[in-house]
C-alpha cells in the first residue's frame, strides 16, 4: 500500500495525518481515500472525472504529469502527496 500525504489545506477533506491505501495507479488509490473520505474527491477531480488544473501529485519525489496522473502506477512504500497548486501573484 502507499503513503498519502495531504497539504494542510486538502487536511480538511481528507486525512490529517500519513494512512495507506491500496491501488496499483493513482486512481485506484483515489478510490480507496474516497472512501474514507469522500469530500475529497471533489477537490481533486473535476465532474468529468480528471484531475483538477490546480492539483498537484507527487509520487516518491516526483511531480505526476497531469495528463498521466490517474493511470500514474503505485507501489508499496511510494508516498503520495496530494496538494492544490497555487497561481496568480
Amino acid at each position: 500500500m502507499a503513503t498519502v500525504i495531504c497539504t494542510p489545506r486538502l487536511r480538511e477533506v481528507g486525512p490529517a495525518t500519513a494512512r495507506s491505501y491500496p491501488g496499483d495507479n493513482l486512481l485506484e488509490l483515489l478510490d480507496a481515500l474516497a472512501v474514507d473520505y469522500p469530500r475529497l474527491r471533489g477537490y481533486l477531480l473535476d465532474d468529468q472525472g480528471r484531475l483538477r488544473r490546480h492539483v498537484a501529485i507527487f509520487v516518491g519525489g516526483q511531480m505526476v504529469p497531469r495528463d498521466q496522473a490517474l493511470t500514474w502506477p503505485v507501489s508499496a512504500g511510494d508516498e503520495v502527496y496530494l496538494m492544490q497548486a497555487l497561481s496568480g501573484g
